[in-house]
């Protein structure tokens, strides 16, 4: 790992808190990412960037290696069930796609996770069932905020408290969690991790501030909250996770 949690889950919440602050960042638009014989080369960033494309969004990450070509080994249960997945946390407030406003980090996400389905409204290998393809690369919106009891100074997916009814999106998959199952379209070209998303979903936003991440998570062995922590975070495209990409 290139960044320790407690930094990621500091500067997160900083940013959360003073969004104004990337506008004087040294980096304008893409973000040039260091090569790390550290990290695989599935999830070595070596740049990200968010680009107008007609009437998208296009989210983009290039790696070293072969774009999505690792997948967590299937453990048979939920419990402890592993995620992989290609990040981009963002500036854009979480009531930009649904949900109740300032509940933490937006970040568009690609994941794969072989246990578990939490895409019910599609099919995504086309065999008739929407509940068993978890283990097929698909977007999510998750918001994320640091917790301590995912490790000192990590992170999670914001959990729904238990009697709690949050604002939701429409695509929200039943799970008691701040996420969403928008079926966005998306490729994985070689090296190139592409998910386009319809200005429309996000209200038109004139620009923001974004990074780019590459991470595992896993979900509690006990199956309660905290549910989905981020248990590695294999590389940040900034380096420090300060989001100096803007969109353009």
């Amino acid at each position: 790992m290139k960044t320790s949690y407690i930094f990621i889950a500091t500067t997160l919440s900083a940013a959360l808190l003073a969004t104004n602050s990337y506008a004087h960042n040294q980096h304008q638009g893409h973000i040039q990412a260091a090569v790390s014989k550290a990290v695989t080369t599935e999830f070595d960033i070596v740049h990200a960037k968010v680009t107008t494309q007609g009437s998208h969004l296009v989210f983009q990450q290039a790696v070293t290696g072969t774009a999505g070509d690792k997948h967590p080994q299937k453990k048979g249960a939920l419990a402890g069930a592993e995620v992989y997945s290609y990040v981009w946390p963002t500036s854009l407030n979480s009531s930009t796609v649904g949900f109740d406003a300032d509940q933490g980090i937006l970040s568009l996400a690609l994941t794969v996770h072989p246990d578990f389905d939490d895409t019910p409204l599609y099919d995504e290998d086309g065999d008739g069932n929407k509940t068993n393809d978890g283990d097929k690369w698909h977007s999510h919106w998750v918001v994320l905020v640091p917790d301590n009891a995912c490790g000192e100074g990590a992170l999670k997916v914001k959990d729904i408290a238990k009697g709690s009814s949050p604002k939701l999106p429409v695509t929200w998959p039943n799970l008691p969690l701040f996420i969403d199952s928008p079926g966005f379209d998306f490729a994985l070209e070689k090296s190139e991790v592409i998910v386009r998303v319809p200005l429309s979903a996000l209200g038109f936003p004139e620009s923001f501030s974004y990074d780019g991440v590459t991470a595992g998570l896993k979900i509690n062995q006990q199956v309660h909250a905290p549910l989905l922590c981020v248990t590695d975070v294999f590389d940040v495209a900034s380096g420090d996770l300060s989001l100096p990409g803007k969109s353009q």
